[in-house]
């Protein structure tokens, strides 16, 4: 599989579909691998003629870990133009969830011309007077995957944030676990990308300079990150729309995809409105 370099950092990353495609670039959340994007969730994208890159955030899956080492959300978003590179892209239409959204807010405020739209979703804008992310549901350090609960543990973790009105299909969750750990499982990373989420502070201020056409959604059952983030989000970048879903928490499960796909592709859509009336 294809690697991108920031300087001493390596990033996994994986495409799909045509290259001739208008790139679509899915950032991931907190400690989540580029699997968390499945294929059942690309192909649509695929099938839209469009070139979803999906890929491992440093400290995570296949990527660099980050040991002894700290960094910030403007290096994530770094990482993200290197793969963009990497995968022979000059722009891209630019995805995130949760932190992957913080990311993609920095990415779109740092490179203008690389981004083609935003789609932040069930993120933030790190004001200190919104509603604090409820980390009491991060902050627990997780199971060995050898100790023999740490497949119910890690169901009941994904759960508890979860999205009460799009359950998952039986036993999706514990083969997800399963297949994570098999590939990579790293908690000490998932401290540090906390450490650079907290160590980015407000973003307001460079979410008012975002000029791309820009979709945020955010579930309204949201337990982790609430809903007055999306909200504040959408207030901050000029020209956003904002999409709250009912009974939609913190996870896409299958159920959630036509939503995600159909916001990303007004995204898309608004995107292409703006450069036929620039033409």
């Amino acid at each position: 599989m294809p690697r991108a370099r920031n300087d001493a950092v390596e990033i996994e990353f994986e495409t799909f579909g045509d290259a001739g495609g208008e790139a679509v670039l899915l950032i991931n959340g907190l400690g989540s691998q580029m699997t968390r994007w499945p294929e059942a969730f690309c192909a649509p994208l695929v099938a839209r003629g469009l070139y979803p890159i999906r890929f491992d955030n440093r400290d995570t899956g296949l990527s660099t870990w980050c040991e002894g080492q700290s960094y910030t959300v403007d290096d994530m978003a770094a990482d993200a133009a290197a793969v963009l590179e990497a995968a022979g892209k000059t722009r891209a239409h630019i995805v995130g969830v949760s932190m992957g959204g913080m990311i993609a807010q920095v990415f779109a405020a740092a490179y203008p011309a690389k981004t083609l739209s935003l789609t932040s979703i069930m993120s933030n804008t790190g004001n200190p007077d919104l509603p604090p992310p409820n980390v009491a549901l991060l902050n627990t350090r997780p199971l060995d995957p050898a100790d023999p609960g740490f497949i119910a543990d890690t169901v009941a973790r994904a759960e508890a944030i979860g999205s009460p009105g799009y359950p998952w299909p039986p036993g999706a969750l514990a083969a997800r676990a399963r297949a994570e750990a098999d590939r990579a499982f790293n908690p000490p990373g998932v401290r540090r990308q906390m450490d650079a989420v907290g160590a980015t502070g407000d973003r307001r201020a460079r979410l008012a300079t975002i000029t791309a056409p820009t979709m945020v959604l955010h579930g309204e059952a949201d337990p982790l990150v609430p809903v007055a983030g999306g909200r504040d989000t959408a207030e901050n970048i000029p020209g956003a729309e904002l999409r709250i879903v009912p009974g939609m928490g913190h996870d896409l499960p299958p159920a959630l995809y036509d939503i995600f796909i159909e916001t990303i592709s007004r995204a898309i859509e608004r995107a292409h409105e703006s450069a036929g009336m620039g033409a």
